[in-house]
């Protein structure tokens, strides 16, 4: 078939938004080509083509919401006969989604639907999905001035009070308040349900990295800034050759049972001025350190032009949080679900420590481990991190080459 779906981009993803075709009908395009520009929960993506051919027709347009696996365009390869697939059922309208008909098209029952305004004041009239929209964001209906007919709410109504801060009394004085990004919304959700339904504990450790800093030295001799490695790319590949020795790290809990997941993906977490997302590489137990860098590198590079792929935001089975460039000594993150742990590392500076009963100076760097207490437990997860720390303590053997497999 030479259906065009919509892409799954992240764990949590249910629908998509189309926000502008790239192809039109007609166009040839070729495996690989950019063809539309999806929007996600946190981010904008662009969808390529998985073959060669001509996109023959568009079945959801720019602006339009479709749930993930449904046919958004048909894209023929040469010689193909295109036989257009049943209309998809109408995805459940994302929180940005267009409003579904205009006022004056709704039906009689629904345009006369009135809630009661504050005590003194008329009936409100508002569209279902401005009602709707409104319960979500905490906004009072009577708070929302009326442009469709007969002063009734529309979407468009919603998303004005929205869009103007508003200024509230509050025991510190007049606070602004800022309404959430679509990126911020997700944010707050699927924290606020990892912190609820994630029991976290939290192992801290004290690792000296002057071995791996002069090993990074050595490596980057001689080479320029864009074949460099980091101190969090030889992390990586730290953490992926102690997630092959403790599965159970590498692994989320699903259905009553841990499921230990064959690959070793890290998430690294990427800020943008929106907000944090958290891209994947893959297989990085296999892959040696100057190949993690080069990919590092262009996954973030992507992730803050906004040229992310769909499989730049799944398949992750662990996440690496670094804020060392921004002169943090330590933090405990949030588990990224349905992860079963996220390692949180910072600065490596120099510091006052005993060695042999004397007094010496070591650089050192705080790492602290998250784990999901239903997965694993304290000692497998010490015995992880111990061994994240005799690596970067013995960097030789992350340049070491592995066999695959």
């Amino acid at each position: 078939m030479p259906e065009v779906i919509m892409p799954k981009m992240g764990d949590a993803m249910t629908e998509g938004k189309v926000i502008r075709w790239m192809k039109q009908p007609g166009d040839p395009v070729a495996q690989g080509e950019a063809i539309a520009e999806i929007e996600t929960d946190k981010v904008n993506v662009s969808l390529e083509a998985e073959w060669a051919g001509v996109l023959t027709e568009v079945l959801v347009p720019a602006g339009e919401v479709a749930a993930v696996g449904a046919p958004i365009a048909l894209l023929a390869r040469p010689g193909e006969q295109v036989v257009r697939p049943p209309a998809p059922t109408p995805a459940k309208p994302m929180a940005a989604a267009t409003d579904v008909a205009p006022a004056a098209a709704l039906p009689s029952a629904a345009a006369k639907t009135e809630t009661p305004a504050s005590e003194g004041a008329g009936p409100v009239r508002a569209s279902p999905l401005a009602r709707k929209m409104a319960a979500q964001h905490g906004i009072p209906l009577s708070a929302i001035h009326g442009t469709g007919p007969e002063g009734r709410i529309t979407k468009g109504d919603v998303e004005a009070a929205l869009a103007a801060p508003s200024v509230a009394a509050s025991p510190g004085g007049a606070a602004v308040a800022i309404p959430l990004t679509r990126m911020r919304q997700t944010i707050a959700r699927r924290m606020t349900e990892s912190k609820q339904q994630v029991p976290h504990f939290y192992i801290s450790v004290t690792v000296a990295m002057d071995d791996a800093l002069a090993l990074r030295r050595q490596i980057n001799d001689g080479k320029s800034e864009a074949e460099r490695v980091s101190i969090n790319d030889l992390t990586v590949k730290a953490a992926a050759l102690a997630l092959v020795r403790f599965p159970n790290i590498n692994a989320s809990f699903a259905d009553g049972a841990v499921r230990r997941l064959s690959e070793v993906n890290i998430s690294i977490a990427v800020a943008l001025p929106e907000g944090l997302i958290v891209p994947t590489l893959y297989h990085c137990d296999r892959k040696p350190v100057w190949q993690i860098a080069a990919e590092a590198r262009e996954l973030t590079e992507r992730a803050r032009t906004g040229r992310l792929r769909p499989d730049d935001l799944t398949g992750g089975t662990f996440t690496l949080s670094n804020l060392g460039m921004f002169d943090v000594d330590t933090f405990a993150a949030i588990i990224n679900p349905p992860q079963a742990a996220i390692l949180a590392v910072g600065t490596a500076r120099p510091q006052a420590v005993v060695r042999e009963g004397s007094l010496a100076v070591a650089t050192v760097m705080q790492a602290t481990l998250s784990a999901d207490h239903r997965v694993t437990d304290g000692v497998e997860a010490a015995q992880f991190l111990g061994e994240v720390r005799r690596l970067l303590e013995n960097p030789v053997g992350l340049v070491i080459e592995r066999p695959a497999g």
